[in-house]
């Protein structure tokens, strides 16, 4: 809990000091108040460091302990029931499951609980599809930011806006489509991110029927339109057997000269069909085809995921009075109009019993079962914004119960995440806490009443709730005469900011690696995690058991199976990722999302190792691929470097006239700048940099480095567009004019140039992205081509320079990473469908 009074700062208190006041990568630390001066306080960091600060920068904290918190957080959530004897008893339960982060409450819990009357306690929301007009899209506007400015995610199902270019008769236009409105919701929620204290989250989602289905999938391919959202398709059982059969697929949507089109529609499809009103064909396409636009588009930059959603309604429990029509920022949970997410997490690491090596299973059970009630009475303390909200989860007192851990729980039982024994370990867990979660609220509406919607008889019938009571018939019979609290019990969400503050693994993932370096005043120092950490402190100079397995290692179809799983017993979804290779294929990629489908999951979100804006070059099996040989390097560098080239030469006939400089100057620019021929011969070298693996590509012009090009990161990030200019202003250096040795000066001026971390020791030490270029230019000149692959067209792989010589990580990944928004590290992963910082904690989902 914070103090917003920093005037009352005081010597001995606890306060988080801003480090580093950058606008984009702000830094704090925590310290101590030491001395006082006026508006000028000095703190003692942990490190040791005094540092000063005005007052008005500090963030005060009221809270020092856990302990507090804790103690905070059982009051809040007790102060709901209905008697004082309640009161009490419930306090104490809550404080007994929360201490030692058994219970690890959602972030927007545990900020807001008892702390303000105006923040919520709900992580996420999906408000209504917009009104198709211009005043539903501003109020839809309105809404969203609204909630973001209380600290909520927001869902948008964006099929209910008319497809681009139709009429809009009553300004005698067309409309600019559904996409360009989600450009609009996109763009506030940058301005969010950039004024607010809690940085906006956005997911769009559209229908598989609607026109502009294939703008949608392919908009990230248009710099700037959408950079602030999550994108997903919302995918329909039909739609998966026209893609099995090769069937077509109609694009369509409502006629909007219907009378009553203003007033009904809504974005349901069905329901304006069931109502008998027309619907407009506007394409007929491939379904094969859009299938593999999603495919590819995901293979290239992990957009858009794909959530199955009539298949989420069939086992939804609340299928037969509001159906779900999008999710949540990071896609673990499927709501309603005006639905929420009410998040906590079961921190599993806690429940290893050493001495019979199991679960402690009656521990567990208890946990849970409190836990339930936990969740169930935030429904009763959040203030709500909206009467909409307050309506809706009134009716049907949606909570999500998770976890996270479970990866630590499974090394210290031994069990390899992924294996097929694991598979049965997770059907036991997760339907061991699902039984116990189910029964709790069972019990709960004994006592207070089941959620308002509630009808037994169709309550039972969603597929959720016949596997559950096919498995556990004593859940059916406590429902049948109990009833029901609450529509939804478990959600398995995110937890990266949660899970790093308490120090397991976070959500349901692997861990990313057990070797990773942490940003400190000091640089960077290489930490472990803490149980690899104490397995090799036991067993030194051994290698890590097989049963330590991280994100990056296992299989992309371990992590699929894994999903399914544990999603058999989720009766809402799961926010998980699974990890690829960088030369996993489109069509593995494609088999893997149809995995996904035919055992049960909900959606999928993969992420490819490197993945960047290229051209597809592999879509063949891997044993096709293998034959051709290609080096790893061609199919990194060179699409770019095509592509970039044409970029180039392009510049040679527009960036005098940009510069306003006469015709006749622009006729010496373009004399003095070396065109591109068709075919260049180069080498490709691969170096290992703070911001992850760099392919630098360097192409000689008339027997010298012409030309340069990098490929770092994922495409859409900033460490991607950063060393895409660097390549760029290095190639034009290169190629205008003949001014003294060029190659040489930009050696100088590039090598040495450090950054926030560096990789590796004495010779072998790269200090950044531009000092890897440097290297890479002094190798590639030391070795005058003599040594190096080379083809037409296309650079290959050279042996490897004297500077790569770094390893990956032991047991780790060296999957490329971006900046941390909130520290500015390299050190921004894609794990559990989110991006989060592993060295802060940062999630954009949390």
């Amino acid at each position: 809990m914070k103090d917003p009074d920093t005037s009352n700062t005081k010597v001995g208190d606890t306060v988080l000091v801003l480090t580093k006041d950058d606008p984009k990568f702000p830094a704090k630390e925590v310290g101590e108040v030491v001395s006082r001066q006026g508006r000028i306080a000095s703190i003692k960091l942990r490190s040791g460091e005094i540092v000063e600060s005005a007052v008005e920068k500090l963030t005060l904290t009221k809270e020092k302990t856990p302990e507090e918190l804790w103690d905070r957080l059982a009051r809040a959530m007790a102060s709901v029931e209905a008697t004082p004897e309640k009161k009490k008893e419930w306090t104490e339960k809550f404080r007994y499951v929360l201490d030692d982060w058994r219970l690890v409450p959602g972030g927007r819990i545990a900020a807001g609980a008892d702390a303000s009357d105006e923040l919520t306690l709900f992580n996420c929301y999906v408000i209504p599809s917009p009104h198709d007009s211009r005043g539903g899209i501003m109020a839809t506007l309105s809404e969203m930011t609204e909630i973001m400015s209380r600290g909520g995610g927001v869902g948008i199902n964006l099929s209910s806006l008319r497809p681009r270019r139709s009429v809009v008769r009553g300004v005698s236009g067309s409309s600019s489509g559904a996409v360009s409105w989600g450009g609009l919701f996109s763009y506030t929620t940058g301005l969010i991110e950039q004024g607010g204290s809690r940085r906006g989250a956005l997911m769009l989602m559209i229908n598989d029927w609607h026109p502009d289905l294939l703008d949608f999938i392919t908009v990230k391919s248009t710099m700037g339109q959408i950079t602030n959202a999550n994108l997903s398709v919302c995918v329909s059982n039909g739609f998966m057997k026209a893609v099995k059969e090769d069937a077509d697929w109609e694009l369509v949507f409502p006629d909007t000269k219907d009378p009553e089109y203003d007033e009904l529609w809504d974005g349901d499809l069905a329901k304006w069909q069931s109502l008998g009103k027309a619907v407009k064909p506007y394409r007929t396409v491939k379904a094969r085809d859009v299938w593999h636009t999603i495919i590819e588009s995901a293979w290239k930059s992990a957009e858009p995921g794909v959530v199955f959603m009539e298949y989420y309604n069939q086992m939804s429990n609340s299928w037969y009075f509001n159906p779900i029509i999008c999710t949540n920022p990071c896609g673990e949970q499927g709501l309603p109009a005006w639905g929420v997410c009410n998040l906590s997490a079961i921190n599993l690491s806690k429940f290893y019993d050493e001495s019979k090596h199991d679960v402690a299973w009656d521990e567990l059970g208890k946990v849970v079962r409190y836990s339930t009630r936990f969740l169930d009475n935030v429904i009763d303390k959040t203030p709500y914004h909206f009467p909409e909200n307050e309506r809706n989860q009134m009716g049907e007192r949606r909570v999500g119960l998770g976890t996270m851990g479970l990866a630590e729980l499974m090394i210290k039982l031994e069990i390899r995440y992924g294996a097929p024994e694991s598979l049965v370990f997770l059907d036991k867990l997760y339907g061991f806490m699902a039984k116990e979660a189910y029964l709790a609220s069972a019990e709960i509406a004994e006592e207070k009443g089941s959620f308002t919607e509630f009808v037994y008889d169709k309550f039972i019938q969603s597929g959720f709730m016949k596997k559950m009571i096919g498995t556990f018939p004593e859940v059916g019979a406590a429902i049948k005469s109990k009833g029901m609290r609450n529509v939804t019990v478990i959600t398995q969400a995110p937890t990266g900011s949660t899970g790093t503050m308490v120090g397991t693994s976070t959500g349901i993932e692997p861990y990313f690696a057990f070797e990773y370096f942490r940003q400190s005043r000091l640089g960077f120092d290489k930490q472990y995690v803490p149980i690899a950490r104490e397995w090799m402190d036991k067993h030194p100079n051994e290698e890590l058991p097989a049963h330590f397995v991280t994100s990056m290692t296992l299989s992309a179809e371990d992590h699929i199976r894994v999903q399914a799983a544990i999603q058999t017993w989720v009766d809402s979804s799961i926010s998980k990722t699974a990890n690829c290779p960088n030369d996993f294929t489109v069509e593995e990629t494609k088999r893997l999302y149809e995995l996904a489908f035919d055992l049960g999951c909900k959606g999928v979100t993969i992420y490819r190792d490197g993945s960047r804006d290229v051209q597809v070059l592999q879509t063949e099996k891997k044993e096709e691929k293998q034959a051709a040989a290609a080096p790893e390097a061609a199919t990194e560098a060179a699409p770019a470097a095509g592509n970039e080239a044409e970029t180039l030469d392009s510049l040679s006939g527009t960036l005098a006239a940009t510069a306003g400089v006469s015709k006749q100057e622009a006729a010496v620019f373009d004399k003095e700048y070396k065109r591109r021929p068709q075919v260049l011969r180069g080498a490709t070298y691969k170096a290992n940099t703070p911001f992850g693996m760099a392919y630098i590509t360097i192409n000689d012009l008339n027997g010298s480095p012409g030309e340069i090009f990098l490929n770092v990161g994922k495409a859409g990030s900033d460490v991607f567009a950063m060393s895409e200019a660097l390549g760029r202003v290095c190639s034009l250096f290169l190629r205008y004019g003949d001014h003294g040795n060029k190659v040489n000066l930009l050696i100088k001026h590039l090598k040495g140039i450090g950054g926030s971390g560096a990789i590796g020791f004495g010779p072998n030490r790269v200090e950044s992205i531009a000092d890897a270029v440097a290297k890479a230019l002094e190798t590639h000149s030391q070795m005058n081509g003599g040594d190096a692959e080379v083809t037409a067209s296309v650079a290959t792989e050279a042996p490897a320079p004297k500077f790569n010589v770094i390893a990956p990580p032991a047991g780790g990944s060296a999957a490329s990473k971006d900046l941390c928004p909130s520290c500015g590290s390299a050190s921004l992963v894609n794990t559990e469908g989110c991006k989060t910082c592993t060295n802060c904690g940062y999630s954009k989902c949390s």
